[in-house]
């Protein structure tokens, strides 16, 4: 298993695209292994044939485990037979001749996967080699799409989940696909269907951040009408802007991380993690699951660069082009829920943070004002999750009306 980020203690294996006995080329994707609710594609760093799959798709291993065993070719251990392979960086490689001999061996354990190689073109990858997001080759399973015959719209030709047809031109094709997700039925009570690769990831480590995270809440409703009025005049006066809800509240929770540094920390099995930044985590929704990559520096920044980047985060979270690292670093995630209709939402902690905020739909209602008549208020239900190893009430209490201030005030925050 190799480490596919800094924080990746584990990984979870969704799929081997190649099978017992099969051989494969160097770069070709040889296994999937999901970490953080993020696909990362393994592959190859050298020709060979998988010899024997040690780690089954759901299975969950640490760093550093055993994969698969595999091969190589009699002829692909000769130095210089494979201009793509660098003899002296190879796994199955001959030593140099003044090496001395050395105990033979002729398997391997899969290996970190080296760098891309370099494009001979732009849209054109090397050698036919096929350059796809993992939510790209998804949705070209799921359709019956040969990606051979998919141009690329990304770096170097990369396939993206928008260039993938929605209907393969073949009828067969689509018509196989379909069977292959043909679940039977289950005594007669509905259809047992397989979990989806999302689904196997995300299933434990949901149980797990529940099931060993204390967890307590904290809720409140925060006034935010001179919010949207400022949030209305500065996108009226800035076209470009296009300033959205999401990104005042990532802000505001940006600025009070920085302002309550014992906020900005996770507890780990070593000790408490203090972070030097303001990270925040956003829940993002996809056709394929939800994911929560992470804005940083986000206290630090304009908000005009920090809804540019969230626009980009979120736009490269659906494309299926998120990097292990864009999840790694951060005490907490914001999952905004507000365009579903829905008051209050308690989320659970991500796992390795130690706090999430639901936020809810904003909510028109009258209030008494200070002469006790009715006044019309426009209002956002907030829910705390907080880790009860690191929060007590008081300083979770301490972090919500934190944040609570910044949005009922929305000077603070841009001047912030």
């Amino acid at each position: 298993m190799p480490k596919l980020g800094l924080t990746m203690t584990e990984g979870q294996i969704v799929e081997w695209p190649v099978a017992g006995g099969q051989r494969f080329g160097a770069g070709d994707v040889i296994v999937i292994v999901e970490t953080e609710k993020i696909a990362n594609e393994v592959e190859a760093p050298a020709a060979g044939e998988l010899l024997e799959i040690l780690v089954q798709p759901g299975e969950t291993v640490a760093v550093g485990a055993p994969l698969a065993r595999w091969s190589l070719p009699d002829d692909a251990a000769e130095a210089g037979t494979d201009p793509d392979v660098d003899p002296s960086a190879s796994p199955g490689a001959e030593p140099p001749a003044d090496a001395g001999p050395g105990p033979a061996q002729d398997t391997r354990e899969t290996a970190a996967p080296r760098p891309d190689p370099a494009p001979s073109a732009v849209g054109q990858p090397m050698r036919g080699r096929i350059v796809a997001t993992p939510y790209a080759r998804r949705l070209a399973r799921d359709r019956g799409i040969d990606l051979t015959a998919v141009a690329g719209s990304g770096p170097g030709g990369r396939i993206k989940a928008a260039d993938v047809p929605q209907q393969a031109t073949p009828p067969a094709a689509a018509a196989t696909a379909t069977a292959k997700v043909a679940p039977p039925a289950d005594a007669g009570l509905g259809r047992l269907e397989p979990p989806s690769a999302y689904e196997r990831a995300a299933a434990p480590r949901m149980v797990a951040a529940k099931g060993t995270v204390p967890h307590f809440y904290l809720a409140s409703e925060v006034e935010i009408s001179a919010l949207l009025a400022q949030r209305a005049r500065l996108n009226a006066e800035h076209p470009d802007l296009r300033l959205s809800l999401t990104h005042l509240i990532v802000a505001a929770v940006g600025c009070s991380l920085e302002d309550l540094p014992q906020a900005n920390r996770v507890w780990r099995d070593a000790g408490v993690l203090h972070f030097e930044r303001a990270d925040v985590g956003l829940a993002i929704d996809t056709p394929h699951g939800l994911y929560a990559p992470v804005l940083r520096d986000t206290a630090r920044k304009g908000l005009a660069t920090l809804a540019r980047e969230t626009r980009e985060l979120v736009q490269r979270t659906r494309d299926g082009a998120l990097q292990p690292d864009d999840s790694a670093g951060s005490a907490i995630t914001i999952s905004n829920a507000g365009m579903h209709d829905v008051t209050y939402m308690t989320p659970i902690i991500t796992p390795g943070q130690s706090a999430i905020l639901g936020v809810g739909s904003v909510r028109e209602l009258f209030r008494p004002d200070t002469a006790g008549q009715p006044a019309l208020r426009r209002e956002l239900g907030l829910v705390l999750a907080c880790d009860h190893r690191l929060y007590d009430g008081v300083s979770g209490l301490a972090l919500l009306n934190r944040i609570r201030g910044y949005l009922q005030d929305p000077l603070r925050l841009l001047l912030r």
